[in-house]
């Protein structure tokens, strides 16, 4: 089974920039800048697009939360590599 979101990158071909991939329906692909979510931010939606713009900001929130998350993590998980290499 899937997390319900990905983190993603491309760093060769667009380092500015970040992937948030929706992986439960309706499935969408958030391509945003990697300093804020919100920012240059395009989605893709892999399935139909719900018609509820309710629906589509829950689901961007939640992204967004996602995106925050994972980035502290990575951020602590570094620092702690760090660390350890003292």
């Amino acid at each position: 089974m899937l997390p319900k979101f990905l983190f993603a990158d491309n760093s060769q071909e667009l380092p500015d920039n970040i992937f948030i991939v929706h992986t439960e329906q309706p499935r969408f692909i958030v391509q945003c800048d990697i300093e804020g979510f919100w920012t240059n931010q395009e989605v893709y939606w892999l399935d139909d697009k719900p018609e509820s713009d309710e629906l589509i900001s829950e689901l961007l929130d939640q992204a967004a939360d996602f995106m925050e998350m994972e980035l502290e993590n990575q951020e602590r998980l570094y620092d702690e590599e760090e660390d350890d290499e003292d």
